[in-house]
């Protein structure tokens, strides 16, 4: 599969009702956690939002599985995709109120994003694979 390198922020999708729960947590986070909630804010704002039925399947969503590479390492990483109650680091699950968990929200497979880390730190992540929840 060719990897799509992008120095912008590729198009994304975002079913509509998991872009208003997530922007209800963004706003509701933005005092403890200010800048997961603008980023997180920003890729709903310029994400193209559909019917969940209208979601390809290799379409990052709330509890898909996503494995992923941080181009700059060549790490390769597999995490779940959570809202925060449920993020367990040690299990994989990655809450969407992180960086990288917003980061990847809305990409399809063979999609990159420049997104930086928890420090600050820009970093390409490509999407490998999608396995979302039947």
């Amino acid at each position: 599969m060719a990897t799509k390198h992008a120095p912008t922020r590729p198009p994304i999708l975002v079913a509509e009702g998991e872009a208003d729960a997530l922007a209800d947590l963004a706003v509701a986070v933005a005092d403890r956690h200010p800048l997961v909630s603008r980023l997180l804010l920003e890729e709903l704002d310029r994400a193209e939002l559909r019917r969940p039925h209208e979601i390809p399947p290799d379409v990052v969503t709330m509890g898909a599985t996503i494995e992923f590479m941080v181009e700059e390492t060549r790490e390769q990483r597999t995490v779940e995709l959570v809202y925060p109650r449920d993020a367990d680091i040690a299990q994989g699950r990655v809450s969407i109120l992180t960086p990288v968990g917003a980061g990847l929200l809305g990409l399809r497979a063979g999609q990159s994003i420049a997104w930086p880390d928890r420090g600050g730190h820009p970093r390409t992540l490509t999407i490998v694979r999608v396995v979302r929840p039947d």
